[in-house]
């Protein structure tokens, strides 16, 4: 049977997170559907990785919708024919990204096996719960018929002695129970809270293990009371070598320790630490109010007192707690009806249960948080946690940097793709992540075995590591260029080989959009222009930062940018979106009319197509300087290359020199005032 199959015999409940799962166009469920069979037999774990096999696979599909479309048509299955045809056209974006298409698919089947998993284990409970409730019921009713109609001893000691046998295999599976829900359920929802606390897409949602805990919990407080009422029989019938004198004592002992430590790893901390107007959880600043959430996943529906969570403040900082210290757990501030108590400014939480004669002191803590002063710090915290959170297994490991691991490239790649992800709804693509490893490791067949250490990372005190540059880029999307990244209009991570590469097999006009290499949270664009004989030339202005971005949305920028040719006629040279999408469609539902009424800029570069005057006084690093785009480092068009152009003016010899390697001096005019630029 396929999984597919599975799935859909699954209860309703089960077949809902199904719908749920498909209720999105990355992959529709009827393809999911009707190809089944053949989508469960690829290997979409190694196409993610291999351009060759993905590209494959990606035609395979494509010509198995184009046959399920022919049955169609011979049923005459009009509106089926239609989605079909549909679905294929969607699926076309994915001819320059297929192993995008082969993560998507993989992504996919590994929740459906989740979502199995969480049946499976539910029908296992499930089965415990009811064939406990059966028994008992049995048991009682037999126990109390005998009794009523007790004659001898011999037939008590029989009935009895078969009733703890059976309660003893029960105990058995209950613990059986109680370790995959404790040591593999419960660790995987706080690795998955962990990876979702720096950004992973990842499911948290707790209702399916509160289900399960308070069925296990229902089941060992009905042995408890079942228990309880072999004690009133003995104290009613009891003879010499009574099997329940001498093994209910073992077996009470057994199935308390069993629920107490079920209720021990039940109450958990449902939301992390985190400030109202933070970057992320698990950062937190000095006299600024903080939040945390616990729950219970034990839910006593009908209870006769108030459970309280008490808070304590672990030993390593000081906490001045505001407000009460002690709260109840309630249903009322839960939206699921959960056991919630919902805290400010607090990190570890302690209560006490009684129940039923039972006392179990209970005790959550949150992940380790990062404590700063000054917002200026906020950039170096997150990159603690970052660190922390992806490579650490261990939440209370206080001593995680003083021998800090690296990262494998995989661990990550996927970590930069989150960041994107949560802060822009768009992940990284394989392309992009492809030239951060460049970027990282320079050329390597292979990035899976590459590693980044701490260092590398985000060194204290350093200026220039490698996630001041990405969260400089990170920040800078997130403010000024969320839509137009999240509409795939953005290129961004490209190195400026590459970007070469692109372009210059492009029609005249051909450009993208990349962030800067050099200029932290600068972004940039090339175009690809041809000279008199049909050679391209690459085109690139100096990077755009907020300082720009704050005056002008950047789709206004390139839809005003305009450059003076050699007769003095201002023309925009940037005409197609890469690869071929004209720049208008691409960005024309952004355009405003009026964009503030603020005064026309007008802006020059210069571009010296001699390379050796240019070398001799350009204020642009070299690497810069080799035909590849020029990026002068300060400002929108540079305080130090207007300078040198007006000290060339004030130099004869150099200004002769100059034009005798055919100097090209552009200016780059765009309007911020919405009329047509001059």
């Amino acid at each position: 049977m396929t999984q597919w199959e599975k799935l859909r015999q699954l209860p309703a409940v089960y077949r809902q997170q199904l719908h749920e799962l498909y209720d999105r166009d990355a992959l529709p469920m009827d393809v999911r559907h009707y190809l089944s069979a053949w989508i469960e037999k690829q290997e979409w774990q190694r196409a993610a990785r291999d351009h060759d096999l993905a590209m494959v696979l990606f035609q395979v599909l494509l010509e198995n919708l184009d046959i399920q479309h022919s049955r169609f048509v011979q049923e005459e299955s009009f509106l089926l024919q239609h989605n079909i045809r549909r679905y294929k056209q969607n699926f076309q974006r994915y001819l320059d990204d297929p192993c995008g298409l082969a993560s998507t698919i993989l992504w996919f089947l590994e929740k459906e096996k989740e979502i199995l998993q969480s049946a499976d284990l539910a029908e296992q409970v499930q089965f415990l719960c009811v064939e406990q409730e059966a028994m008992e019921m049995d048991s009682q009713q037999d126990m109390e018929r005998k009794m009523a109609g007790l004659r001898n001893e011999v037939q008590v000691l029989i009935i009895i002695y078969s009733t703890l046998s059976d309660l003893n295999k029960l105990l058995d599976r209950a613990e059986e129970l109680i370790d995959l829900l404790v040591k593999k359920e419960l660790v995987e929802w706080q690795r998955r809270q962990q990876k979702a606390c720096i950004g992973a897409p990842d499911n948290v949602c707790l209702d399916h293990l509160e289900k399960w805990f308070t069925c296990m919990a229902v089941c060992l407080f009905q042995v408890r009371e079942f228990l309880s009422k072999l004690d009133e029989l003995v104290g009613k019938v009891s003879y010499d070598n009574d099997p329940i004198k001498a093994q209910k004592p073992a077996l009470q002992r057994r199935a308390d320790t069993l629920l107490k430590d079920l209720l021990k790893s039940s109450f958990v901390v449902e939301t992390q630490p985190s400030m109202p107007q933070g970057k992320g959880s698990l950062v937190l600043r000095t006299n600024v109010q903080f939040s945390v959430k616990t729950r219970l996943l034990v839910k006593f529906v009908e209870q006769n007192h108030i459970m309280k969570v008490n808070v304590s403040v672990d030993r390593y900082r000081r906490f001045n707690v505001l407000g009460t210290k002690s709260k109840a757990l309630n249903m009322a501030e839960s939206q699921s009806g959960g056991m919630v108590a919902d805290f400010r400014h607090l990190l570890n939480k302690q209560m006490m249960i009684f129940f039923f004669g039972l006392s179990v002191e209970l005790q959550a803590s949150s992940l380790p948080v990062v404590i700063i002063s000054n917002s200026s710090q906020q950039q170096s915290a997150w990159a603690s946690v970052l660190w922390f959170n992806m490579l650490s297994l261990d939440t209370k490991d206080v001593k995680f940097f003083a021998n800090c691991p690296a990262a494998t490239w995989p661990q990550f790649g996927e970590v930069l793709s989150w960041q994107f992800l949560s802060a822009t709804k768009r992940g990284l693509n394989d392309d992009q992540l492809e030239m951060i490893a460049l970027r990282l490791f320079g050329k390597q067949r292979d990035y899976d075995n590459c590693k980044v250490a701490w260092s590398k990372f985000s060194k204290e005190n350093s200026p220039d590591t490698f996630w001041v540059w990405f969260d400089g880029i990170l920040v800078m999307v997130k403010t000024y260029l969320e839509q137009l990244w999240r509409d795939g209009l953005i290129m961004g991570f490209v190195s400026k080989g590459k970007e070469k590469s692109l372009l210059k097999k492009k029609q005249r006009g051909t450009f993208l959009l990349r962030f800067s290499e050099s200029v932290i949270g600068g972004i940039t664009f090339s175009w690809v222009e041809y000279d008199m004989i049909g050679e391209p030339s690459i085109k690139t202005v100096q990077p755009f930062t907020k300082v720009d971005l704050n005056q002008i949305p950047f789709h206004e920028i390139i839809r005003n940018f305009q450059i003076l040719e050699s007769d003095n006629i201002p023309e925009n040279p940037l005409l197609y979106l890469y690869p071929n999408t004209p720049k208008d469609e691409a960005f024309g539902k952004y355009y405003s009319d009026k964009t503030g009424g603020k005064q026309l800029v007008v802006m020059a570069v210069c571009y010296w197509s001699c390379r050796n005057t240019l070398e001799a006084w350009s204020p642009m690093p070299s690497d810069m300087a080799q035909g590849e785009g020029l990026e002068p480092i300060n400002g929108l068009c540079g305080e130090a290359a207007g300078e040198s152009w007006l000290s060339l003016l004030s130099h004869p010899a150099k200004n002769l020199a100059l034009l005798s390697s055919q100097l090209s001096l552009h200016f780059i005019l765009y309007n911020i005032s919405g009329g047509p630029a001059v």
